[in-house]
């Protein structure tokens, strides 16, 4: 018998079932385990395919929707689960989920004539959808024989998640979040795209809120952990960065000595981690840490260093630029050897690195350098970029620098600081959003123009930018800078 067919009636077991529609006498309406179990193909890999409106999952997952997730629909014996959003309900589509071709639907809220269901395939109510998608997730990722690496941070996680999943692809066939789906949806969406063909889950893991990592640890039971840094991040909610470290650290919530936790030592609130329950391994540029680095050359659009480890040396050339990603890739470097991957391998499979726009993507058009660093912001990542922007030579620079939120009370004092330190980077800034004037107190320079808003700013680019220019563009992922990136790719 098909894999799926059998782990339909197993699933079932799993669901909150309390408040199920089996007392109702209706040929649609029936009990979990009878209604999932006559489902011939179960389609849970992929079940992304499922929740309602990936046009709509955005307002939950903070991020631009891949291509690949827009075009997906509702097919023939896929399972329907009902998400609410601020503006849609999924559960108003459980009579089309079924006439497209659905065969389960799971609802938590009745939006139909149960008359208009007869027939039409099996219905599933459950107390609430979002923590069925977790069980639903937790449960399969139980089945797979995989390991899993689960990775955090206040910045640096995707880029992390990049090049760990590059380092390990010579020797294993390995899956990686998409984009930005790391939080209670995006997370088990992920889990239940996976099937029994990869050997390795790289899932990335974000939180604004104590208690949302431990949540989410609960369901993807990584084998090794990963920490990039303790920023700024959340600090709005979480108000201190020892809550934010708190915060994190919940992914070992359920670690014992068989687990492993790479930080990043460079980080002084990571530094002096221990566990006498799990192995923690440390990285950084002294020679003292597990993994460290040596031989550092910084060029425009790429990196190179000296990676030490095991006893062993290896030269690392990646096609990303910055300091701050020799951190990252000797963080993945660490992952590597946890899951028995050797220097040669991890160098050789750094050639499949595929990074995810939007992070310092550099986009060369007719002359004009641009840098799309549009994912998101915080204080440490928009330092990290203009020293990217700072190592071009012989053309003029250029940032463009939004809003940065969730920072708090921090706010004003951060966007000041950011302002500070581009003044000996950049020779023109572009400040836009709330905090303009914060920006342009620590710039302290006559070569700043203010915009209210991205949409005064685009006018009067064409205007400003000249060809041989190196344009940065960055600022939280809510403001959507990557319009003006889009502007400049049609000047």
């Amino acid at each position: 018998m098909d894999k799926k067919e059998t782990f339909g009636g197993e699933i079932a077991k799993q669901l909150p079932v309390k408040d199920i529609y089996n007392d109702l006498a209706h040929p649609t309406l029936s009990t979990v385990g009878q209604g999932l179990q006559g489902v011939t193909k179960l389609a849970l890999a992929p079940i992304s395919a499922l929740v309602w409106g990936y046009d709509k999952i955005a307002d939950y997952l903070d991020v631009a929707i891949p291509e690949y997730f827009e075009k997906r629909k509702i097919e023939k014996n896929n399972v329907f689960l009902a998400i609410k959003g601020a503006n849609f309900n999924g559960n108003d589509f459980a009579v089309k989920a079924l006439e497209n071709g659905a065969s389960v639907v799971i609802i938590d809220e009745v939006k139909f004539d149960f008359k208009e269901m007869q027939n039409k395939g099996t219905i599933i109510k459950v107390k609430d959808t979002r923590k069925a998608l977790l069980n639903l997730a937790k449960f399969y990722r139980e089945k797979l024989g995989l390991k899993v690496v689960g990775v955090t941070g206040s910045t640096g996680k995707t880029s992390t998640k990049d090049l760990i999943a590059a380092l390990l692809s010579d020797k294993y066939k390995v899956f990686k979040t998409k984009g930005n789906f790391n939080n209670d949806i995006g997370l088990p969406l992920m889990i239940l795209e996976l099937t029994s063909d990869f050997d390795v889950a790289v899932l990335e893991m974000g939180m604004s809120s104590l208690g949302e990592i431990e949540l989410l640890a609960s369901v993807a039971r990584p084998d090794v952990a990963v920490i990039t840094n303790i920023g700024l991040s959340h600090i709005e909610n979480l108000k201190t960065q020892e809550n934010i470290l708190k915060a994190k650290m919940e992914i070992v919530t359920f670690f014992n000595d068989e687990n492993t936790l790479i930080l990043n030592a460079e980080d002084k609130l990571l530094q002096n981690i221990s566990s006498n329950v799990f192995k923690v391994k440390k990285i950084g540029y002294n020679h003292e840490y597990d993994v460290y680095a040596s031989n550092i050359i910084l060029r425009e659009e790429e990196t190179e260093f000296l990676a030490h480890a095991f006893g062993d040396e290896a030269v690392f050339n990646l096609p990303m630029a910055g300091k701050h990603n020799v951190l990252n890739t000797m963080l993945a470097i660490e992952v590597a050897e946890c899951l028995n991957v050797s220097f040669k391998q991890m160098v050789k499979g750094l050639e499949n690195l595929e990074a995810t726009s939007m992070r310092l993507q550099v986009i060369k058009k007719e002359g004009l350098t641009i840098i799309n660093d549009c994912y998101n912001a915080s204080p440490d990542s928009m330092q990290s970029s203009l020293d990217v922007l700072s190592a071009y030579k012989n053309c003029r620079k250029i940032a463009i620098l939004g809003d940065m939120y969730e920072l708090g009370d921090e706010s004003e004092r951060a966007h000041f600081e950011v302002g500070k330190y581009a003044k000996d980077k950049v020779d023109i800034l572009i400040v836009i959003g709330r905090y303009i004037k914060n920006f342009k107190d620590g710039f302290d320079n006559d070569n700043i123009i203010m915009y209210n808003t991205k949409e005064e700013c685009i006018k009067e680019l064409k205007n400003i930018v000249k060809l041989d220019d190196v344009v940065l563009i960055k600022a939280s992922r809510g403001v959507k800078l990557e319009d003006i990136v889009k502007d400049l790719e049609e000047m």
